[in-house]
């Protein structure tokens, strides 16, 4: 890229470019670790790393047994960050996520005073394991510390350690037992993270491998600092008018209109669509995909590669629709096909 087209995009400094090359090496470095231990699920391992630069949320759904702990576990391993896996059950109290204050005696004085024990939440990467299970009032205890990065125990208020990250699981098959996360909840996540069933050959060769010694070494070629830099780059990216457009008005238009404006799909199986921050999760993934794949801005095939993630648990069916059988994913290809790709202004 020539220098004037270079500051034409914002990266002024040669101290930016060479983070945005480093950023693209450090991406295949960290793929290149984690099929160590990893075998298929390319998208998948490429939206967690654009969750992990863009510095985003992201719930994983999955059937049991398709290694979603052993993903994120060997994601942080790669990346040398602290990992906390919470379990979460019916009977999981917030204070057992955010931790609580204690009575602490000093063995010399017998003096006694509270002293706050930090929970699990305190680290980099945390998984909350089947966060499904857990009632609500529970699963609003990591509302604050997604949103905020910060947890507030007894009116005292701690900050996590950057990087943070909530990586979320849950089980779609089981219903029994589950309580659905409110809707303000999933809407933080910026992606739906779905992992399938592997092809027969990588689970052949997931089998050959699991069945023997596995010892990998990790390299650590990307660190929490470059992490915290790759997020600052992302957002200094700027997004050409038209791309922020396309992204709007796919959001807008996955709303059920009141004034019946609306695509008949949309006022037929839609009950509620995207948030403002689908738009934003799909400027900010865009970008950090980009970025990635050696470019300095975002197109509107980047926002359209990343609509599934990014909307297919913001869109919430209607009766109609299931009964129908119609699935969000379906309903996100109607949207990529009625809303129509800006022709110029690139």
């Amino acid at each position: 890229m020539k220098e004037n087209e270079t500051n034409a995009l914002g990266l002024e400094h040669q101290d930016d470019i060479a983070l945005a090359d480093k950023m693209k090496a450090g991406r295949e470095s960290i793929l290149r670790e984690m099929r160590k231990l990893i075998i298929g699920q390319g998208d998948v391992l490429e939206q967690v790393l654009l969750s992990l630069f863009v510095g985003g949320n992201s719930l994983i759904v999955g059937v049991p047994g398709l290694a979603k702990t052993l993903l994120i576990a060997t994601m942080a391993r790669v990346l040398d960050l602290k990992f906390s896996r919470i379990q979460f059950t019916p009977d999981l109290m917030p204070s057992d996520i955010t931790g609580t204050d204690i009575i602490n005696e000093e063995p010399g004085t017998g003096r006694r005073q509270l002293v706050f024990a930090p929970g699990p939440v305190f680290a980099n990467i945390v998984l909350a394991d089947e966060i499904n299970r857990t009632p609500p009032k529970t699963q609003a205890a990591l509302l604050e510390a997604m949103q905020e990065h910060r947890v507030t125990v007894q009116g005292t208020t701690y900050t996590l350690d950057e990087p943070f990250y909530v990586f979320a699981t849950q089980n779609p098959i089981e219903l029994e037992g589950t309580y659905p996360l409110p809707e303000a909840q999933l809407d933080r996540f910026m992606f739906e993270i779905v992992i399938e069933h592997l092809t027969e050959s990588e689970e052949l060769e997931v089998v050959r491998t699991t069945t023997g010694v596995q010892q990998p070494v990790f390299s650590h070629a990307v660190t929490a600092p470059d992490l915290i830099s790759f997020q600052r780059l992302v957002r200094c990216v700027p997004a050409p008018d038209a791309v922020l457009r396309y992204a709007v008005s796919l959001a807008r238009t996955s709303r059920p209109s009141p004034n019946g404006a609306s695509p008949d799909f949309v006022k037929k199986w839609i009950a509620y669509g995207a948030s403002v921050r689908a738009a934003q999760y799909l400027i900010l993934s865009a970008k950090a995909r980009a970025l990635t794949l050696g470019r300095y801005a975002p197109t509107f095939e980047d926002v359209r590669a990343l609509a599934h993630p990014v909307l297919r648990h913001r869109i919430l069916t209607n009766f109609h629709a299931e009964s129908e059988g119609r699935t969000p994913g379906e309903l996100i290809d109607k949207l990529l096909e009625t809303v129509p790709v800006p022709k110029s202004g690139m």
